[in-house]
């Protein structure tokens, strides 16, 4: 089964989220509070997918249960659920570890298609063209979805490894906005472009030498990024 982590504290939200999506397939893990989810987690080591409210009761809130679950589990994809509008919450997601977020009030169409797609990344059920791809001093593996870095292993979230898949199979190319965008997140993706720009800067932080003058992500003033490795 497709399983799926449900962390909601209000029950009438939290039903109507697995009720939709146990209608599209998946099999839902349900949690009211951050320790519940953590413990779930452990329980159910197939999880591949996990929906995260913010606003959480206790003392761990959406924010801090993403960063214990990337600690542990950097494939996992982690979608955060938020009636927030405010921008430093959807960047503070993204930055803590998040692959992607939805505001609340949200459809059932949205929000399934959002899992699906992040499900198919976590699957890994895309064939790879090769099974390595060498820029020192990085090393892509194609096969196990890795990267190292001068021999060591490089932590990566699903949605960072397929930026960096695209940067290393087009290097020196200025790629847009859009065009990673739609290759990472796929078309169906309905949310903003600054969720690539939030990726880009977690990728430096863990790619760059000097994260504050990149060396390997290059912003191309006005238009995207470009890979120079």
């Amino acid at each position: 089964m497709r399983k799926v982590l449900v962390l909601e504290d209000e029950a009438n939200i939290r039903s109507f989220v697995v009720i939709n999506l146990k209608r599209a397939g998946y099999d839902t893990i349900e949690a009211g509070d951050g320790e519940e989810a953590l413990a779930q987690i452990q329980k159910n080591p197939d999880i591949k997918v996990a929906l995260l409210d913010i606003m959480l009761p206790g003392e761990m809130d959406g924010f801090e249960v993403c960063r214990r679950i990337r600690a542990g589990s950097p494939q996992m994809g982690i979608i955060m659920l938020t009636a927030r509008t405010q921008e430093m919450d959807k960047v503070t997601g993204l930055m803590t570890g998040a692959d992607d977020y939805v505001t609340k009030p949200f459809s059932p169409a949205e929000l399934t298609a959002r899992v699906d797609a992040l499900y198919r990344r976590t699957g890994g059920t895309i064939m790879q063209d090769a099974d390595e791809i060498s820029q020192p001093p990085f090393l892509l593996n194609t096969r196990n979805r890795t990267l190292e870095k001068d021999g060591k292993r490089v932590k990566l979230t699903q949605v960072e490894y397929a930026i960096v898949k695209l940067f290393m199979e087009n290097p020196g190319k200025a790629l847009s906005r859009e065009e990673i965008l739609e290759t990472v997140w796929g078309r169906e993706y309905l949310g903003e472009l600054k969720i690539v720009d939030v990726n880009i800067r977690r990728l430096r932080i863990k790619l760059e030498d000097d994260p504050q003058n990149p060396a390997f992500v290059i912003t191309v003033w006005g238009h995207g990024y470009k890979w120079d490795a």
